[in-house]
């Protein structure tokens, strides 16, 4: 994992400070119906089968390395969890492995269930 060596000297106090890694719950909402966008659902199987999102591919973190060819590489790849940290594994995994524009949701499961309530949705 060479790459993986190369990636984590660029990600300090300045990388992370500026957001250019994450995307807010509210960029979520305001992007669902952008073309660039593909939203990635790596939360588990028995997650999903509790709360799905018909606006994401689900590719279990996993499963990911045998399925990276179901990822376009000429979109933004947004990955996302229920808490976070499997989004932002699979985020840096995707850069690791060549994906140049990926960003990890900010968001937990209960925010981005919450941008999709009808107050919410209805102000888009």
């Amino acid at each position: 994992m060479d790459t993986l060596n190369e990636l984590l000297p660029q990600m300090d106090f300045e990388f992370f400070g500026s957001g250019q890694h994450g995307m807010s719950v509210e960029g979520l909402r305001k992007n669902i119906e952008n073309d660039h966008m593909f939203f990635l659902d790596v939360r588990s199987k028995e997650e999903v089968g509790h709360v799905s999102f018909p606006f994401a591919k689900h590719i279990p973190l996993n499963e990911l390395p045998q399925r990276l060819d179901e990822l376009p590489k000429d979109k933004l790849v947004v990955a996302f969890c229920s808490s976070v940290f499997r989004g932002a594994i699979a985020y840096t995994y995707l850069l690791s492995q060549g994906f140049e524009e990926v960003k990890a949701l900010t968001a937990n499961t209960e925010d981005i269930v919450k941008a999709f309530k009808p107050g919410p949705l209805y102000k888009v």
